[in-house]
C-alpha cells in the first residue's frame, strides 16, 4: 500500500526481481531516462534525416569467351577450352577491384582525396596521407561480393551523395577493366617481340651469308656428298691394294718355285756322245812320264827317300800317270740348250718382274689411300661445320618465323585490348540513386532498439552504484538483519527540511511530499550504525 507502514516479519527473505521493480526504477529516473531515450531516438532519426546514405551499384560478369595465347617461348601455344570460371579466378577478380592500385586511381579521378573531413583539420596536410586516408573510406564503404552459383561480382559503394556514390563506382569499372587489362594482358608484348623480330631477321642473315661463303672458302660445295664418294673411292682403292697384295704374295711363291725348279733343271742337253782320245798330247805326256822316273831313279841311289826334291818329283809322276789315264778315257759329246730351263728361267725372269710391278703398285696405292683418307677426314670436318651451319640457319629461320607469329598474336591481343573485347564485361551498370540505402522506419526502428538497450543499461547503472536503500527487503539482504518496521517518510523528524529519497518531489516550505510506489524506509546507509541500530 502507498504511504503506510510495511511490516517485515522473518529474516533472510530473498524476493525475486520482476517487471515490476524494474518499472519502479525507471519511475524513480525518469529525470534521466525520458531525456536519454528521446535524445537517442531523435538523434538516430535527425541522423537519418540530415545525413541519408546512398547505394549505387554495379555488377561485373567474368567470362572465357576470349581464348589467348599464352606467351611461351614455344612454337605450338597451349589454348585453354575450358568455358568455367572458378571460385579461385573470382575471388582474384575480387582482390583486383579491391587493390590499392585500383582504390588509389579511383580517389584520384573522383577527388576523394580533396574532400575535407571534420576530422582532417587535427591531421597532417600531406596530399599522400590525405589520399592513403581518402583509399581506406573507399575500402570500408565498398562493399563486393561474388553472386552465389554465377559468374558475377556484384559492387557496391555508399555514399551520402548519390552523384558522389555513381562517379565512384563509374570510374572503378573503367579503372578495373584497365587492371584487369594490365593484369592479364601485360603491356609491351607487342613491341618486345617487333624487336625479337629484327634481332631474328639480323641472325638469319647472318647465318645466311655464312653458308653461302663456305663453299668458295673450302672449294666444296657439298662436304657430306664429297666425303660419301671419296669412301666409296677409298674402298676401291683398298679392293686394289688387296689384289695387289695378293698378286705379291702369289708372285713370291712362284718365284721360289722356279727358283727351285731352276736349280733341277739342267742347262744344257746332251745330243750326241763318242770316245776318242788326243794321240799328240798322249804321246808328250808319256814322254815327261818317262824323264820324271828317270829322274827319280836317279836320285833315289842318291839321296834319301824324304828327301823333298824326290817326293815332288814321286808327286808328278803320280799326276803325270792321272793324266794319261784320264787322257786315254776322253770322250766326245755334243750338247744342246734345253727349252724346259730357258722357259724356267724366261718364267723367273717375268715372276720377278711381276712382283716388282706389284709391289710398286701397292706402295702407290697405299699412298694413295693415306691421302683419300686425309681428303675424307677433311671433308667430314667440313661436312659438320656446314651442318652446323645449316642448323644455325635453320634454327635463325625456325625464331624467325616463331617471332613474327608471336608479334601477329601480339598484335591481336592488343587490337582486342583497344576495343575493349575481354573477359570481363558490366552486366550492370552504375546509376545515381534517388533513394537512401535505409529508410527512415528503419533508422527509426533502430533507434528504439538502441535507446531501450542504452536506457535500460543506464538505469541499471544508476542503481547498481546507488548506496541508499529503499525497501526492507534491501536492508535483509544487505544487513542480513530482520526489519521489524518500515516508517513512512512523512512521520520522519527530517521530512518538514524537504529532504525525499528515491523520486519524491521534496519542497522546501516543508510540505515535501515523500509517496511514492511501494512502502518507504528512512534513509539507511550501510555504514550509518545509528539506522542499524534503529532497525534492530
Amino acid at each position: 500500500m502507498q504511504g503506510q507502514e510495511l511490516v517485515v516479519l522473518g529474516s533472510n527473505r530473498t524476493l525475486s526481481f520482476t517487471l515490476r521493480d524494474f518499472a519502479v526504477m525507471t519511475f524513480r529516473r525518469k529525470r534521466i531516462v525520458v531525456p536519454c531515450f528521446l535524445g537517442i531516438l531523435l538523434g538516430t532519426v535527425a541522423f537519418a534525416l540530415l545525413w541519408p546514405r546512398y547505394a549505387a551499384e554495379t555488377e561485373f560478369l567474368i567470362q572465357r569467351e576470349r581464348v589467348d595465347p599464352a606467351v611461351t617461348a614455344q612454337s605450338t601455344n597451349p589454348m585453354m577450352t575450358s568455358n568455367v570460371v572458378s571460385e579461385e579466378e573470382l575471388n582474384s577478380e575480387v582482390e583486383i577491384i579491391s587493390s590499392d592500385d585500383v582504390l588509389r586511381k579511383v580517389a584520384t579521378a573522383t577527388g576523394l582525396d580533396k574532400k575535407a573531413s571534420i576530422f582532417d583539420v587535427f591531421r597532417s596536410p600531406d596530399p599522400e596521407k590525405r589520399l592513403e586516408r581518402a583509399v581506406l573510406r573507399l575500402r570500408g564503404n565498398l562493399t563486393l561480393e561474388p553472386l552465389p552459383k554465377t559468374n558475377v561480382i556484384k559492387v557496391t559503394y555508399v555514399s551520402h551523395s548519390p552523384e558522389s556514390a555513381y562517379q565512384v563506382l563509374n570510374s572503378l569499372a573503367s579503372v578495373y577493366i584497365d587492371k584487369h587489362k594490365e593484369v592479364h594482358h601485360p603491356a609491351g608484348q607487342f613491341g618486345f617481340f617487333d624487336h625479337q623480330v629484327l634481332e631474328a631477321q639480323k641472325q638469319l642473315q647472318t647465318a645466311e651469308d655464312q653458308l653461302r661463303k663456305f663453299p668458295a672458302q673450302t672449294g666444296t660445295a657439298n662436304p657430306t656428298l664429297g666425303r660419301d664418294i671419296t669412301l666409296q673411292k677409298l674402298n676401291d682403292f683398298n679392293a686394289s691394294l688387296g689384289q695387289s697384295r695378293v698378286s705379291i704374295a702369289e708372285n713370291q711363291k712362284r718365284i721360289a718355285a722356279l727358283e727351285d725348279l731352276e736349280k733341277t733343271t739342267p742347262a744344257r742337253l746332251t745330243t750326241q756322245m763318242r770316245n776318242a782320245d788326243d794321240a799328240p798330247v798322249l804321246e808328250q805326256m808319256k814322254a815327261t812320264l818317262l824323264n820324271l822316273q828317270l829322274k827319280a831313279s836317279d836320285w833315289s841311289s842318291k839321296y834319301q827317300p824324304d828327301y823333298p826334291p824326290l817326293q815332288e818329283v814321286n808327286k808328278e809322276i803320280a799326276e803325270t800317270q792321272a793324266a794319261i789315264q784320264a787322257e786315254k778315257q776322253l770322250k766326245d759329246v755334243t750338247t744342246d740348250q734345253n727349252p724346259a730351263y730357258q722357259w724356267v728361267d724366261s718364267e723367273l725372269v717375268k715372276a720377278k718382274a711381276d712382283l716388282q710391278g706389284d709391289e710398286a703398285r701397292a706402295a702407290e696405292t697405299e699412298a694413295v689411300i693415306r691421302r683419300t683418307l686425309a681428303d675424307a677426314e677433311k671433308l667430314d670436318v667440313q661436312g659438320i661445320e656446314q651442318q652446323d651451319l645449316l642448323r644455325n640457319a635453320k634454327a635463325a629461320e625456325e625464331n624467325y618465323l616463331l617471332y613474327l607469329r608471336k608479334r601477329e598474336e601480339a598484335r591481336i591481343t592488343d587490337a582486342l585490348n583497344q576495343n575493349r573485347i575481354l573477359n570481363v564485361a558490366m552486366v550492370e551498370s552504375p546509376h545515381i540513386p534517388m533513394l537512401p540505402a535505409h529508410s527512415l522506419s528503419l533508422f527509426a526502428l533502430l533507434g528504439l532498439l538502441l535507446a531501450i538497450t542504452v536506457t535500460t543499461g543506464m538505469v541499471f547503472s544508476i542503481e547498481y552504484f546507488d548506496p541508499t536503500f529503499r525497501t526492507p527487503a534491501e536492508i535483509e539482504s544487505t544487513l542480513n538483519l530482520p526489519v521489524l518496521a518500515a516508517v513512512p517518510m512523512q512521520f520522519l523528524p527530517f521530512h518538514a527540511n524537504g529532504h525525499s529519497n528515491g523520486n519524491g518531489n521534496g519542497n522546501g516550505n516543508g510540505n515535501g511530499n515523500g509517496h511514492r510506489n511501494g512502502h518507504h524506509v528512512a534513509d539507511a546507509k550501510p555504514a550509518d550504525a545509528e539506522t542499524k541500530q534503529t532497525a534492530e
